[in-house]
C-alpha cells in the first residue's frame, strides 16, 4: 500500500520511474533501457532497475549509470522493496512474455502509475484506466513518447496511480480471489450434481 518513503530525498530526484524483475530476455528490458536513453530524460529523474538476471552483465556494461539508471540488483527483502515503490512514480513492465506479474499488481497496490505490456494477464489488470497498456511490438517507441510525458504531468501520475489502487483492491486482493475460487469451486460442483442426477 501506498505510505511515506524517503527515497527521492537520498536520490536527489523529483521523479523516480521503476523496474522490478528478473533482467532476462523475455522481460525486454533492453526495450526500456533504449528508450529512457533516448528519451534525455534529464538529472532529476532516475530509472530503478530492481532485480537480477543472465542479461544484467551485458545491460549494465551497455548501459552503465548513465542517463540516471541505477542498477539495484535482486533485493530479497519484501520491505525494502516495498518502500523503493513507494518512493517512485511510476511502474514499468515491458516483458515480451509474462502471466500475471506480482511486481506489477506490488506496484498498482503502492499507487503507482504503471505501464505495462498487453501479454499474460497484464494487459487485462490494467484495463478500464488502470494503467497503460503497451504494444508489445513498440515497446521503445512508445515509452520514448511516454516517459517525458509521465516526467512533466504528476497530475496524470497521480491520477493513474490512484486508478491502479483502485482496481487492484476491486479485483485482486487476497480476500476476492478467495471468494472466486470459492465461487468457482460451488458452480463446479453444481454442474457435477447436475449430471449425476440426469444419468
Amino acid at each position: 500500500s501506498p505510505g511515506a518513503s524517503s527515497l527521492k530525498a537520498e536520490l536527489n530526484a523529483d521523479r523516480i520511474f521503476v523496474y522490478q524483475g528478473r533482467i532476462a530476455i523475455e522481460k525486454n528490458v533492453e526495450a526500456l533501457l533504449k528508450a529512457w536513453k533516448h528519451s534525455r530524460i534529464g538529472a532529476s529523474s532516475k530509472l530503478l532497475v530492481v532485480g537480477d538476471g543472465p542479461l544484467a552483465p551485458s545491460l549494465m556494461a551497455a548501459y552503465g549509470g548513465e542517463y540516471g539508471i541505477l542498477w539495484l540488483g535482486f533485493i530479497a527483502d519484501e520491505q525494502h522493496r516495498i518502500n523503493i515503490l513507494r518512493g517512485s512514480d511510476v511502474f514499468i513492465l515491458p516483458s515480451s512474455v509474462e502471466g500475471l506479474s506480482l511486481s506489477l499488481l506490488e506496484g498498482m497496490a503502492c499507487g503507482l502509475a504503471c505501464l505495462a505490456t498487453d501479454v499474460g494477464a497484464d494487459g487485462e489488470v490494467l484495463a478500464k484506466g488502470a494503467g497503460v497498456v503497451l504494444d508489445p511490438q513498440h515497446v521503445t517507441s512508445q515509452l520514448q513518447t511516454l516517459l517525458p510525458l509521465f516526467r512533466d504531468h504528476p497530475e496524470l501520475t497521480n491520477l493513474l496511480g490512484y486508478k491502479a489502487r483502485q482496481r487492484v483492491l476491486e479485483r485482486y486482493t487476497l480476500d476476492k480471489n478467495i471468494t472466486q475460487l470459492e465461487g468457482l469451486y460451488d458452480r463446479m460442483l453444481q454442474q457435477r450434481r447436475v449430471r449425476v442426477v440426469n444419468c
